[in-house]
């Protein structure tokens, strides 16, 4: 998820956190970012790059963003629906499917992840990802 939740809410705070991630498939492979053991939210799991959406931004604009800040590269601003959307309590999580992209993925942001990597189908199941419904979504994506 790639930021820190605050834990005081402010009278404008219009619910759950919006959060943005994308699935970025290069062919079999999908990229994923390890999360350092010392964070706070979801430490020592494997995660979707992506973050969350600032005041005034509209969510792809925020997903182009982070996937600059986060991998380096450019993603042009998505124009289908998230393929996924994960809803909480404290969180909304929209996923949108990154194939096509500029630049060549790395950890732009040592202090949100300490790893980043690409992993086939058959490597999903031994990792600690961040959500259990990844598994099933990720398998989806790659089997497509």
């Amino acid at each position: 998820m790639g930021h820190n939740v605050p834990m005081t809410t402010s009278a404008d705070d219009s619910g759950p956190v919006r959060i943005v991630t994308a699935v970025l498939r290069d062919g079999d492979r999908v990229l994923l970012c390890h999360r350092s053991a010392g964070r706070r939210w979801y430490p020592d799991v494997w995660d979707l790059p992506g973050g969350h959406v600032e005041e005034g931004e509209d969510p792809e604009e925020s997903l182009v963003r982070e996937l600059r800040e986060e991998l380096g590269i450019t993603a042009s601003e998505p124009s289908s629906p998230p393929m996924h959307e994960i809803r909480t309590a404290t969180f909304g999580m929209q996923i949108w499917m990154v194939d096509r992209w500029t630049g060549t993925p790395v950890n732009a942001a040592p202090d949100e992840h300490d790893a980043v990597a690409w992993f086939e189908t058959s490597d999903l199941d031994s990792l600690r990802l961040a959500h259990e419904s990844y598994l099933s979504m990720l398998t989806a994506v790659l089997v497509t």
